[in-house]
C-alpha cells in the first residue's frame, strides 16, 4: 500500500519482464530445476508479457523446491476447475501460474462480458443447489476428505525384500513388491489431487457468497469499510481454532490436576521426556488420555502453511505443543484469561449489524438480511478448510513423501534424507522405476551416480535464489486491479500495486488494509518464518512476511500485528480479527522496513503503522 511523510521517490511505470530480469548469482541455470509448464517459455514471450502476473507470497513466501511445486499446479488447477467447469463463475475462470526464479507468480483468467453474463443462469442454478443443500454437502464433503486422509495414512513405502516370501509362490500372486512400491507412488500424487479438489470444492462459493454480501454493502452504505462487513461476519465457532483450544484445555487440566510444574520446569526441555515425566506422576495417566485424545486429529497441524515439505508438525514434534502449552499455563498462572472472546465479538458484530441494517427500509433490509445469513453460513468452511486439508491432509502427504526420500536415501540415491524434494514428481518417479528396475534385476540402479552430484547443484542453486527476494510483480500493470478474488484474498488493489512501482522508501510511516480492530504500542518482533516464532516475546508486536491460522497459540503474547501482505479476507486477517487482536495486513515493506526491538504503534481501525523511534 502508499506510504506517508516520506522525500520524494522514483517512480517506474512497469515491473520488470521475466525474459529480461537477471538470475541472482550462482543461480543462472534456475530453470533446470522446475517442469516445463510452470516456467515462462521463450516461444511465449509476446503472450506472456501482454500479461500482468504478481507474486503469491502469501502462499508460497520463499523459494519452492521442484518436488513443492506440486503445490502450485495442484492448487490453481483445482481452483480453476471449480470457477471454470463446475459451478460456471461468472466473472472469473482459475489463476495461471508460472514459477520464476524460485517464485509462484498469478495471472488471474478472467471472463470476457459477454460469456459471463450468459454464466449467471447456470451459475445460479449449480451454486444456488450448493447453497441451498450447504449442510449435507458439506457433511458429504467431510466423509470424502477423511476418507482420503484413512488412504493416504494406509500408504507404505518399505524396504524391497531380498526374495518374494514363499506364500506367494504357492498363492500364484505374480507381482513383486515393486508393484505396490510404484502404485503407491502413484496413488500417493492422485490423492493429493483429490485432497486439492476437496479444498476447492466449496471454498470459491464461501467467497462468493461473501463477495455478494461485500459488493451490496458498497451500494447501500456508501464509504462503508471493510472491516465493518467483515466484522459482521466474525465471532463464530471455528474447527480452526479447536487446536489452539486443545492446548488451552490441557493448560486448564494441568492446573487443575497439579501438574502444570511438570509443564513449565526446567526438566526437559519441552518434549518426549516431559510427557514421560508426567506419565510418572499421581493422575499423569489422566492428562496423557487427554493430550492422546486432542493429538488425534487436532494436533496434524503444522506451524507452516502446509505448502512445504519442510513443515513442522505438532503431531511429529510433541515439543511444539507443549512449548504452547507451557506458555498457557504460565499466562493461567497470572490470573490471565486464555480464551478467545468470542462473547464481545459477536455483541460487537450485532451492534454493527443492527446499525446498518436500520438504515435500510424494508425490502432492502429483507435483502440485506439474506445475504448476511448466507455469508455467516457458509463464514466458517472458508477457515475450517484449512484444518482438514492444507494442515491434515498435506500434513499426512509430506509424510509419506518424506518417508519415500528416505527409503531411496538409505539406498545411495541422495545424501540427505529430504533429498528428493530437489527432483521434480516426474523425476522422481523416475527415480523410483530405476529403483525398482536394479532391485528386480539383481544389478546397482544408475540413480545413486547420477543423482548426488545433481542434487547438490540444485541445492545450491535453491541456496542462491533465497538470497534475493521477488519482485512484487513482472510486466506492465492494468490500469485499474478489479478482479475481485484477487482484491479480497491477495489485497491486490490498484492502490498497492502502484505503490510497489514506487522505488523503497527508508523513511515515513506505513499504511496497510485495516485488518482487523484496536490499538496498540510496543517494540517489534520481526519473524520471517516459523522457526523464528520460539523468538516472539510477551507483550511485542508480530510483524512478519505472512503469518498462518497455526501461528494463533503465539497471540496471547502479542499485542498486534503487521503484515506484508494479505487482504481484509486472508488468513492473517480473519485470525486476527477472531482473536480480538489489532491487525494491518497489507503493508508492501514492514518486515524489511522495521527492525526488531524498534517502537512502533499499530492502528487496526485506520491501517496505519507508526513507528515511533
Amino acid at each position: 500500500m502508499a506510504i506517508q511523510q516520506h522525500a520524494p521517490s522514483r517512480q517506474r511505470t512497469s515491473f520488470p519482464s521475466p525474459y529480461e530480469q537477471p538470475a541472482p548469482e550462482g543461480a543462472e541455470d534456475w530453470r533446470s530445476l522446475y517442469p516445463y509448464n510452470v516456467l515462462f517459455q521463450p516461444e511465449r514471450r509476446a503472450l506472456e508479457e501482454a500479461k500482468f502476473w504478481f507474486c503469491d507470497s502469501q502462499h508460497w513466501p520463499t523459494v519452492i523446491k521442484p518436488f513443492e511445486t506440486i503445490g502450485p499446479e495442484l492448487s490453481t488447477k483445482c481452483l480453476g476447475q471449480f470457477n471454470t467447469r463446475y459451478f460456471l463463475v461468472p466473472p472469473a475462470n482459475g489463476l495461471e501460474c508460472r514459477i520464476h526464479q524460485g517464485y509462484v507468480y498469478h495471472n488471474p483468467v478472467t471472463v470476457e462480458r459477454d460469456e459471463a453474463a450468459a454464466r449467471v443462469p447456470e451459475f445460479l442454478r449449480r451454486a444456488g443447489y450448493y447453497f441451498e443443500h450447504w449442510d449435507a454437502l458439506l457433511d458429504n464433503w467431510k466423509r470424502k476428505v477423511l476418507a482420503t486422509i484413512q488412504e493416504l495414512e494406509a500408504l507404505r513405502f518399505t524396504e524391497l525384500p531380498d526374495a518374494q516370501p514363499y506364500e506367494e509362490i504357492e498363492r500364484g500372486t505374480g507381482l513383486d513388491a515393486t508393484d505396490a512400491l510404484l502404485g503407491g507412488y502413484d496413488r500417493l500424487l492422485a490423492l493429493c489431487h483429490r485432497a486439492w479438489q476437496h479444498h476447492f470444492e466449496f471454498l470459491n462459493l464461501g467467497y462468493a457468497a461473501y463477495l455478494d454480501l461485500f459488493q451490496a454493502c458498497g451500494q447501500w452504505f456508501p464509504g462503508i469499510p471493510d472491516q465493518a462487513v467483515a466484522i459482521m461476519v466474525q465471532g463464530v465457532d471455528m474447527e480452526l481454532f479447536r487446536p489452539d483450544d486443545e492446548l488451552k484445555r490441557l493448560a486448564k487440566l494441568a492446573v487443575e490436576l497439579d501438574l502444570d510444574h511438570l509443564l513449565t520446569g526446567p526438566v526437559p526441555g519441552p518434549g518426549q521426556e516431559t510427557l514421560d515425566t508426567v506419565a510418572s506422576a499421581p493422575r499423569g495417566r489422566d492428562w496423557l488420555d487427554a493430550w492422546k485424545t486432542a493429538r488425534d486429529p487436532w494436533f496434524n497441524f503444522t506451524s507452516g502453511n502446509g505448502f512445504y515439505a519442510d513443515d513442522r508438525y505438532w503431531r511429529d514434534e510433541p515439543a511444539l505443543p507443549l512449548g504452547y502449552i507451557r506458555d498457557y499455563v504460565l499466562r493461567l498462572r497470572r490470573g490471565e484469561n486464555v480464551d478467545r472472546r468470542v462473547t464481545e465479538l459477536v455483541a460487537e458484530r450485532d451492534r454493527i449489524t443492527g446499525e446498518y441494517a436500520a438504515l435500510l427500509d424494508p425490502a432492502q433490509r429483507t435483502d440485506f438480511e439474506a445475504k448476511l445469513r448466507l455469508a455467516r453460513r457458509v463464514y466458517p468452511y472458508v477457515e475450517n478448510h484449512n484444518f482438514y486439508i492444507e494442515h491434515w491432509s498435506m500434513g499426512v502427504f509430506w509424510r509419506k513423501t518424506r518417508q519415500l526420500s528416505a527409503l531411496l536415501h538409505r539406498a545411495g540415491f541422495w545424501p540427505g534424507e529430504n533429498d528428493m524434494l530437489y527432483l521434480t514428481r516426474d523425476e522422481a518417479r523416475g527415480a523410483l522405476f530405476d529403483f525398482a528396475s536394479g532391485w528386480a534385476r539383481g544389478c546397482a540402479p544408475i540413480g545413486p551416480d547420477h543423482w548426488p552430484p545433481e542434487v547438490e547443484r540444485r541445492r545450491r542453486i535453491v541456496r542462491a535464489l533465497a538470497s534475493r527476494r521477488p519482485e512484487p510483480a513482472l510486466n506492465r500493470p492494468p490500469a485499474a486491479v478489479t478482479e475481485p478474488f484477487s482484491i479480497m484474498l491477495w489485497g491486490i488493489t490498484s492502490e498497492r500495486v502502484r505503490s510497489w512501482l514506487t522505488a523503497p522508501h527508508t523513511t515515513g510511516d506505513l499504511i496497510g488494509l485495516a485488518a482487523s480492530p484496536g490499538r496498540a504500542e510496543g517494540p517489534a518482533r520481526i519473524v520471517h518464518s516459523p522457526a523464528e516464532l520460539d523468538l516472539v516475546r510477551d507483550g511485542e508486536i508480530l510483524v512478519a512476511p505472512v503469518t498462518a491460522p497455526s501461528w494463533a497459540p503465539v497471540f496471547g503474547r502479542i499485542r498486534a500485528t503487521v503484515t506484508d501482505i494479505g487482504g481484509v479476507m486472508s488468513h492473517a486477517a480473519i485470525v486476527c480479527r477472531e482473536y480480538s487482536l489489532p491487525a494491518v495486513t497489507g503493508t508492501g515493506s514492514a518486515s524489511t522496513r522495521i527492525r526488531t526491538g524498534q517502537r512502533i504503534r499499530v492502528d487496526g481501525t485506520a491501517g496505519t503503522v507508526t513507528l515511533l523511534d
